[in-house]
């Protein structure tokens, strides 16, 4: 089993930037890539990006350009670096991990932590 813990949520003013962190503990070997899905009020969770072991990335058009992520093998943990937030990017973001290359279709989850962004 693999458990996921995030951190980093909170409230800003949309332009305003967050950075998002996820630390993965339990049976790392059997991960290859990790990332963030988000869940807006009253809409499916959707893919906002994923990074490989290899450190091949992939983001969501929405948050191209303003989202990156980034990953410390080391320590396990995975980072979402969000700039020029706006207010629809206001949702629950999840922290994932998958066997796979991406976390497109993810077999872990994290509970969620709360990304508010003010207008």
């Amino acid at each position: 089993q693999v458990q996921l813990v995030e951190s980093g949520g909170g409230l800003v003013q949309a332009g305003g930037s967050l950075r998002l962190s996820c630390a993965a503990s339990g049976t790392i070997s059997s991960i290859n890539a990790m990332g963030w899905h988000r869940q807006a009020p009253g809409k499916q969770r959707e893919f906002i990006a994923s990074a490989s072991s290899g450190d091949t990335t992939y983001y969501a058009d929405s948050v191209k350009g303003r989202f990156t992520i980034s990953r410390d093998n080391a320590k396990n943990t995975v980072y979402l670096q969000m700039n020029t937030l706006k207010p629809e990017d206001t949702a629950v973001y999840y922290c994932t991990a998958a066997k796979w290359r991406t976390t497109m279709s993810p077999g872990y989850w994290g509970q969620g932590t709360q990304v508010t962004v003010s207008s």
